[in-house]
């Protein structure tokens, strides 16, 4: 036992009072950002777990998961919260911790050990640990076997696959180690989690298509409510035909991995369900990380309305559409140059000119979708050869600037330093406040980003300038993205257009 386990009174929570109180109430508010250990039982619940209160002084509240599995408890089996998604308070800050979870979220820890988070980071080793220890209580190594536990306890409940491959998939090294945490994570071993059920038929490709890999299907998790509605008008709006198809509430893209192309289908007739062809099960993680980001579904609904809903402007559309997020993005080079395609121009002039840059330079998926161009390919294309595409000369020239810069190391992945990346992206050629601001928000996926330069947002705020819609945004903070969400929402509900 670490040392870390032999004091589970000690808990990373600042707030004791607060945290019992949402748990004497079953607040689910609190889900995902404070978790209840209990002492009596050697378990850990989130606060709205319907098991018996437990008295105060059998409490101890920890800031993570991975914290409470560190300190000795494992995870109660009736809430489950090893399988909730986790706090987005740390998306808000460009800090340390906060870069520290996107990166493992990715699962930079999988593939490059914790020196390589660390590397990724500019700090040392040690220096990380000392942080994510004073922040969360976990070391780098705690959270990233708790995510990784968390995308097996996913995988054993919701799929047919062999433990062994689960394993793997999840990141694991070996099966021993495997069966170590998942015994440390829910005092059983894993085989306990899979209970049986009807075989599914798991999503595949057309007929005529061959792709040696992996297909499944998966649901989900998410905080409620979740309004598919809006997320499904928005992709439709910018669907481009042969990179996306949007049949009804199924959406069908091809993902960029690794390995090789993944095929993925969204859908959202009931709850959020993936399907997934992948060339190895080595990619699965890296397409929920996708997938989970395009949605949002790591929102916390409850805290970005309560906050937005007390302002009188909003108020009306909150209560119209809770559960409304940020949509983002499975590629972050992909939507930095659908921005700049995108720039002055209407949703569906965009649509076109990315559809000629897709059939020009996408390469065909077995399933016969299109992926979209890399930024190497866009940068070989050149000026000219996007000027031939039908671009302007000065957006070609932007677009082939920006490309350059992607391929050349230019980082705008919700785990990169957001600052340094705004300012990268501010210093090219051709990208205005307003791209800077759009792709902070729906790549970085900063949660506070308000583009105050958009033409939509102004008008729908009565036709202000940038500073007085950024001035009007200021008690919107931290969740300002969310506000513009609502503001280009609102007017999809009004006339069908919005960005």
């Amino acid at each position: 036992m670490t040392a870390a386990r032999t004091d589970r009174t000690a808990g990373t929570f600042p707030d004791a009072e607060l945290a019992y109180r949402a748990v004497s109430s079953r607040d689910p508010r609190f889900d995902g950002r404070v978790y209840v250990g209990v002492l009596s039982t050697g378990i850990y619940c989130r606060p709205s777990c319907p098991s018996r209160t437990p008295l105060p002084e059998n409490c101890v509240f920890h800031a993570s998961a991975a914290a409470c599995v560190s300190a000795g408890f494992r995870a109660c089996r009736r809430c489950r919260p090893d399988a909730q998604p986790g706090s987005r308070d740390w998306d808000l800050d460009a800090d340390l911790a906060g870069r520290a979870l996107r990166l493992l979220e990715q699962g930079v820890a999988d593939d490059e050990g914790v020196a390589g988070l660390a590397a990724r980071l500019a700090v040392s080793p040690r220096h990380l640990h000392r942080v994510l220890i004073a922040q969360l209580g976990a070391s780098p190594a705690d959270l990233a076997r708790t995510r990784r536990a968390q995308v097996a306890r996913m995988l054993v409940e919701e799929t047919d696959l062999p433990l062994s491959h689960v394993a793997f998939a999840a990141g694991f090294r070996s099966v021993r180690q495997f069966n170590d945490v998942m015994r440390a994570h829910v005092g059983a071993p894993p085989s306990s989690l899979r209970a049986p059920r009807l075989p599914s038929v798991p999503a595949g490709p057309p007929a005529g298509a061959r792709l040696d890999g992996s297909s499944l299907e998966l649901r989900l998790r998410h905080r409620a409510p979740f309004d598919a509605g809006a997320w499904l008008a928005h992709v439709s709006a910018r669907a481009v035909p042969g990179l996306e198809e949007v049949h009804g509430t199924v959406v069908r893209r091809v993902l960029p991995g690794r390995l090789g192309p993944v095929l993925a289908e969204l859908d959202l007739t009931d709850g959020v369900v993936a399907r997934l062809v992948l060339p190895s099960l080595d990619g699965l993680t890296s397409a929920v990380g996708r997938l989970r980001h395009w949605a949002d579904l790591d929102a916390d609904p409850a805290r970005v309305d309560e906050v937005l809903g007390d302002d009188p402007f909003l108020a009306p559309l909150v209560a119209a559409r809770p559960g409304l997020r940020v949509v983002g993005t499975v590629d972050a080079a992909e939507l930095a140059l659908r921005t700049v395609l995108g720039q002055q121009v209407s949703v569906a002039g965009a649509r076109t000119l990315t559809a000629r840059l897709v059939d020009a330079l996408g390469e065909i998926s077995p399933w016969g979708l299109r992926a979209f161009p890399t930024p190497a390919a866009v940068a070989a294309a050149g000026e000219d050869g996007l000027f031939a595409l039908g671009l302007t000369r000065a957006r070609a020239a932007a677009l082939a600037g920006l490309a350059a810069a992607l391929d050349g190391g230019l980082d705008l992945a919700p785990g990169a330093d957001r600052e340094r990346s705004r300012a990268a992206l501010a210093a090219l050629p051709g990208i205005g406040p307003w791209t800077v601001d759009y792709i902070a928000l729906r790549a970085l996926g900063d949660p506070d980003a308000f583009p105050a330069h958009d033409l939509v947002l102004r008008k729908v705020l009565g036709g202000v300038s940038p500073a007085e819609a950024r001035g009007r945004a200021e008690r919107w903070r931290p969740w300002r993205g969310y506000a513009a969400q609502h503001l280009w929402t609102s007017l999809i509900d009004r006339r069908g257009d919005s960005r």
